[in-house]
């Protein structure tokens, strides 16, 4: 009796005819219908609810995907193996042998994609820069996220960037960011009245978000006198729109408060047109 109870306890897998294979297959397909509808409804949600929401809700998706991966992976292993504290070790032992020599790098992004849901350098709905990249997260997962730049270009950035990449995230969870907008100007003018133009140019756009400081920065460089105006939009899904607004009439404002731009400004907005 001794000896088949060991025996039994040190069997790996359980008996082929006592592993339920309708079962595993409905929690994969339950698993995986959960995850869609969750990738699919709480989106849906956050583009049609209160934009001080959208990110919260946004935030959501990816913690409740890994939830429902582990739960659907921690029952379906005592189906399949025969859980005992031997072997846990064996199976364990086995696993990260494998793993380690075959899925290196992939593991490494899951790993960083289960430090970044956790410790949230990013977020669904948060606007960064990575690898010289700058969009808005769309969608985390296990192993990397998508960005969607603003040329409506989706890129898909490892998890693992992360362990050797600076990550600029502009507005880490909030619903507006800052953004800004320089102008070079020739030296020789009303540096105190240009300041103040800037700032009411500023203060009268219709983006605005009026809570958040309005104001301008001024330095000399060697190619003029250099502007900056920095403002937040009222929802960072119009930053680029607000950026061009504060562009356009701060442009116009120079010039009638009798500014003159240098080449240098004018050579880089060349440079990105």
């Amino acid at each position: 009796m001794e000896n088949a109870a060991d025996e039994k306890a040190a069997q790996l897998l359980n008996d082929f005819q006592d592993i339920s294979f309708v079962k595993i297959t409905l929690i994969i397909l339950i698993g995986f219908a959960a995850i869609w509808l969750i990738r699919r409804i709480l989106p849906y949600l956050a583009s049609r609810g209160p934009s001080q929401l959208r990110l919260y809700i946004l935030g959501t998706v990816p913690v409740l995907r890994l939830i429902i991966i582990v739960g659907a992976f921690l029952w379906i292993v005592p189906l399949i193996f025969n859980i005992t504290l031997q072997n846990f070790f064996v199976i364990a032992g086995a696993a990260s042998v494998a793993i380690g020599f075959a899925f290196k790098d992939y593991v490494s992004g899951l790993i960083a994609g289960i430090v970044a849901i956790f410790e949230r350098p990013y977020g669904p709905g948060d606007w960064i820069e990575i690898d010289g990249d700058y969009g808005e997260v769309v969608s985390v997962g296990m192993r990397s996220l998508r960005l969607n730049t603003a040329d409506d270009n989706i890129i898909t950035v490892p998890h693992d960037k992360i362990w050797d990449e600076n990550v600029s995230n502009a507005n880490m969870g909030a619903h507006t960011l800052m953004c800004v907008v320089s102008f070079y100007l020739q030296p020789d003018h009303d540096a105190v009245n240009m300041r103040r133009v800037l700032a009411d140019v500023g203060l009268t756009s219709a983006y605005l978000d009026y809570k958040k400081p309005c104001f301008v920065v001024v330095a000399q460089t060697e190619v003029g006198t250099h502007y900056k105006l920095k403002a937040y939009p009222f929802d960072l899904r119009d930053q680029f729109q607000f950026i061009s607004d504060l562009t356009e009439r701060g442009k116009l404002a120079i010039r009638a408060a009798g500014g003159i731009e240098t080449s240098f400004a004018l050579s880089e907005q060349a440079k990105t047109v």
